[in-house]
């Protein structure tokens, strides 16, 4: 039995990320944000609100995409009354956006160390197979990333969170590339690893902060920081963020190795 079915607790809450989350989406020059796995909308959606809130006028829009019936239901009967969250119940891509199994079994064999164990690999194999059963049974909600872009003539987004499947991060990037700000959770599995190597090695794109120890880890990259002061007053925020997330790594550590 699938457990796209069902409601999950949140990850991201009350952590770095989340607290990042709130930095950006209470910044004026964000407009447009896109949240690709807004499960329940008590996690980073949670996140994005709070932080939208502080604005003295609420001037963004939130744009939420969440295929599972269940979490989609509880996330619209959560912010019904909030004006600026829009609630998609759709898939980000469609089948043909889905990476074959090939490819994360590729993945597994040139990065042992991350978080596919042998223990674990039967279990991501089980959830592609349901993955794509599952879409292939809601074929009329795919692709709601260009969905919303045509709805709201949405060129590229402000900023964009991918956390959706495991298996369709590869093709979200390349439907929201260019957006100016793109945040990635699970940096160290399937889902987005791929997908901060190609920003990390992207010229237009700068490293603003990253925790591998959080979970599985997160990133966040912004676009052409130094065009924007608005951008840059929020890089500087960020980055000092960065340095003290690098600490508290360094002391875990070390405490690790005394005890």
């Amino acid at each position: 039995m699938t457990t796209l079915n069902q409601i999950i607790p949140p990850e991201i809450l009350n952590n770095s990320f989340y607290q990042a989350i709130q930095i950006l989406a209470a910044d004026e020059s964000i407009q447009t944000i896109l949240e690709i796995g807004s499960s329940a909308g008590d996690g980073s959606t949670q996140g994005f609100v709070e932080g939208i809130q502080q604005r003295p006028k609420q001037n963004c829009q939130l744009y939420c995409l969440e295929l599972s019936p269940a979490r989609f239901n509880a996330l619209k009967n959560r912010y019904q009354k909030t004006p600026f969250v829009n609630c998609y119940n759709a898939a980000s891509v469609g089948l043909d956006g889905f990476s074959c199994i090939e490819d994360v079994q590729s993945y597994k064999n040139r990065f042992p160390k991350e978080v596919y164990s042998k223990r674990l690999f039967s279990d991501v194999i089980k959830w592609h197979q349901q993955g794509k059963e599952y879409l292939s049974k809601h074929k009329g909600c795919h692709n709601g990333i260009n969905l919303i872009k045509k709805v709201h003539q949405i060129d590229y987004f402000d900023l964009v969170l991918i956390d959706g499947s495991e298996f369709t991060g590869i093709e979200e990037i390349n439907r929201v590339y260019g957006a100016k700000w793109i945040l990635l959770d699970d940096i160290r599995a399937f889902k987005n690893h791929y997908n901060y190597h190609r920003l990390s090695k992207d010229p237009d794109y700068q490293l603003i902060e990253e925790n591998h120890t959080l979970r599985n880890g997160y990133a966040i990259f912004t676009k052409n920081p130094n065009e924007n002061d608005n951008l840059n007053e929020l890089t500087k925020r960020l980055t000092s963020r960065q340095k003290k997330i690098n600490m508290k790594i360094i002391l875990k550590k070390i405490m690790k190795f005394f005890s």
